[in-house]
C-alpha cells in the first residue's frame, strides 16, 4: 500500500472528509485531493501533522507496506519463518476467529482456544469480555517427538499478548472475527491492515517485524469508533 491510498484509508478511519483533513492541517481541499490521487505530496511539516493526527509513524506513511511490514528474522531460517507464518494463519482461521476448537479454560473466568497440526501446537487464551486481554502462543515439537506442550517436550517459537475493550454499543464481534480470518501473509499478526464490510471498518497498524513487533487495531461503525486493542511479540529464542 502506497501513501495516496494510506491517507485516504486513515482519513476515512476517522470519518473525515478530504474537507476535515484540509481544514486540520490548514491546507486547501485541492491539496488533499492531489495529495490522495498521487498528484502531490505533503512537505515534512504536513507529514509530522498527519502521524501525530492519526497516531501512526511518517515511516508508516511512507514507506511501501512491503517494505515496512514484511516478516523477516536475519536469525531464523526463511523456511521456519514461512512454516510459522502458515501455522499461526491456519491457527488463527480455526479458533476463535473461526468460532472453533475451544477447549477447557486453564485459568479462572478464562477462554482457551487450541489448534494442532504436524509437529505444530497453537494455544490462546485470554479473560474478560468488554475489556479483556490475553496472549496466544506457537509451540513446536523437536524432530518427531510427538509428546505434547502440556508434557513440556515442547518449544515456544511465537507469542504474542493483546490487550482491548469495545467503546461502543455498536461493536460486532461477529465482524471482528471475520476481519482476523482475513490475516494475510505479510501483516499476520491480527487482521489485515485494512478491512470493511457495510457499515463497519477495521485497520490494523504494526511496526517491526514478526522477530519483534507492536501494534495496533481498530474497528469504526459507521466513522465511529467502536473498539481498539493493543499487541505486542515475536519470536522466542
Amino acid at each position: 500500500m502506497i501513501f495516496p491510498e494510506k491517507l485516504q484509508l486513515i482519513r476515512k478511519s476517522k470519518g473525515m472528509t478530504q474537507e476535515d483533513l484540509a481544514a486540520a492541517l490548514n491546507v486547501s481541499r485541492q491539496a488533499v485531493a492531489k495529495w490522495e490521487s498521487g498528484q502531490g505530496y505533503p512537505d515534512i511539516a504536513n507529514l509530522i501533522s498527519i502521524s501525530s493526527m492519526f497516531n501512526v509513524t511518517v515511516d508508516y506513511l511512507v514507506k511501501d507496506a512491503d517494505c515496512q511490514s514484511r516478516p523477516v528474522a536475519a536469525d531464523t531460517e526463511p523456511s521456519e519463518i514461512d512454516a510459522l507464518i502458515d501455522f499461526r494463519l491456519e491457527a488463527n482461521r480455526n479458533t476463535y476467529a473461526g468460532f472453533s476448537n475451544e477447549v477447557e479454560a486453564s485459568r479462572p473466568s478464562a477462554h482457551d482456544y487450541k489448534y494442532e497440526k504436524g509437529d505444530y501446537t497453537y494455544i490462546d487464551t485470554y479473560v474478560g469480555g468488554e475489556s479483556f486481554a490475553g496472549e496466544e502462543a506457537v509451540f513446536k515439537t523437536s524432530g518427531g517427538d510427538s509428546a505434547s506442550v502440556s508434557g513440556g517436550a515442547s518449544r515456544a517459537l511465537y507469542a504474542m499478548n493483546y490487550c482491548g475493550r469495545v467503546l461502543g454499543e455498536n461493536f460486532s464481534g461477529d465482524f471482528l472475527k471475520e476481519a482476523l480470518r482475513a490475516a494475510t501473509r505479510e501483516l499476520p499478526y491480527r487482521g489485515p491492515e485494512h478491512y470493511s464490510s457495510g457499515e463497519y471498518t477495521y485497520t490494523c497498524k504494526v511496526t517491526g517485524d514478526i522477530a519483534w513487533f507492536q501494534g495496533y487495531e481498530e474497528i469504526f461503525h459507521a466513522g465511529r469508533k467502536v473498539y481498539e486493542c493493543f499487541f505486542h511479540g515475536g519470536l522466542m529464542h
